[in-house]
């Protein structure tokens, strides 16, 4: 409903609890109930609400924009740089005011959620300029671990990609991101980031996209993207039928074996 532009998931909530919305003509008042909105029909205060139509776009964030769909203050967000029309949509994790690069928006809640969680372990890649030239037993120290206050980071990969006076760039790649958590592992190793961009993210790549704009993932894209969740986590039929209207895609996704 709250993807639909209904109202917001909190006023949805109290829609559903006083009894104003329908599942297949049936008044629903209970929160857990799951429904299958490409399946059935859902009325609030008699109106069908449509479909929403799952958008998955590739944004290039410049440094500036926030990643918060709310900010009080007022400053760009990620979402004020794609076209309205495209509903209500969110960003899939964050990068910090400070960095830029790749970040997926989307109204796929599913999908966000193995990108982002955890346990999935989607790798993340990132090119880091730093100050001064960090030597080998540094780049050691963070590959083994570098104990943060909410538990150790350990990053998937770091290398050295060049340098430059005074500076150095790395790659680094994460499959879990903390808070600024390249920022700080550098900061124990006595090196101030200076620019950080994330120029990959689960097989899609940054290049030729201009900071500030944006491009929709082609279905093949979108594909990867839940062939690779599925091979990272467990697989549903709720998540298959998100592919949307391939149902060859569908059949590959529920056949993926699973890695784990």
């Amino acid at each position: 409903m709250a993807h639909a532009g209904v109202a917001s998931r909190r006023e949805c909530e109290q829609l559903i609890l006083t009894g104003r919305v329908e599942v297949d003509r049936q008044v629903v008042t209970d929160l857990g109930v799951k429904v299958d909105p490409q399946r059935q029909e859902i009325r609030v205060d008699g109106e069908r609400i449509n479909r929403a139509r799952l958008v998955y776009l590739m944004v290039h964030k410049p440094v500036g924009v926030v990643s918060t769909n709310f900010d009080p203050d007022g400053r760009t967000r990620v979402i004020d740089l794609v076209p309205g029309h495209f509903g209500r949509l969110y960003t899939v994790g964050r990068l910090d005011k400070s960095s830029e690069g790749l970040i997926l928006v989307t109204n796929d809640g599913e999908l966000a959620n193995g990108l982002t969680h955890p346990r999935f372990g989607i790798e993340k890649t990132y090119h880091v300029q730093v100050a001064g030239r960090p030597t080998q037993a540094d780049l050691e120290k963070i590959r083994e671990g570098v104990h943060l206050a909410e538990g150790p980071a350990r990053p998937r990969s770091v290398r050295m990609k060049g340098t430059r006076r005074g500076s150095t760039t790395l790659e680094i790649v994460l499959a879990e991101g903390r808070n600024r958590e390249i920022r700080r592992l550098m900061a124990r190793m006595g090196h101030k980031v200076l620019t950080l961009r994330r120029v990959a993210m689960g097989g899609l790549r940054l290049e030729g996209l201009p900071a500030g704009d944006y491009r929709p993932l082609m279905r093949e894209e979108v594909d990867q993207l839940y062939r690779l969740v599925r091979r990272r986590g467990n697989p549903t039929a709720t998540a298959a039928r998100r592919l949307g209207s391939s149902s060859a895609a569908r059949r590959r996704l529920l056949r993926s074996p699973s890695t784990d």
